[in-house]
């Protein structure tokens, strides 16, 4: 069954980085900005994201708490952890998603603090256990 949901764009592609700070510095010297920085926990421990900006790209740099961290440390080569839609409604999408039997990670739409009124967001896998993020900026 096919989906009808309101997928506007990209919104952003999600980066796990080692250094949070040497990171931001790199894409400031290709010409992006800072954003918004903000931190979050993840298995009771801080971790800190910075979304940095060139015109209409969005790249979400994030730097996980140690052990997680140590994980990311030890890959051969980068990669991609996600790439977020922007959606006009979350909890439409995420019903949506639900009816059409998508597999879901979250149990439901998940709050962030990020950004001015903060951020709601929820995942999909998919076929090759790539992680789709759906995403509305509060």
């Amino acid at each position: 069954m096919k989906p009808h949901i309101n997928i506007t764009a990209i919104q952003h592609i999600g980066i796990p980085v080692t250094n949070i700070g040497d990171s931001q510095t790199f894409y400031e010297r290709l010409g992006f900005t800072k954003a918004m920085l903000a931190g979050f926990m993840d298995g009771g421990r801080p971790g800190t994201c910075v979304m940095m900006r060139r015109g209409e790209m969005l790249l979400e740099l994030y730097q996980l708490p140690e052990p997680q961290l140590q994980e990311v440390r030890n890959r051969k080569n980068g990669h991609i952890d996600h790439i977020a839609f922007n959606v006009e409604n979350i909890d439409e999408a995420f019903a949506e998603i639900k009816r059409t039997g998508f597999n879901i990670i979250e149990p439901e739409p998940v709050l962030l603090q990020f950004w001015a009124k903060g951020c709601r967001y929820f995942n999909i896998t998919g076929p090759d256990g790539e992680r789709l993020e759906f995403n509305q900026i509060l």
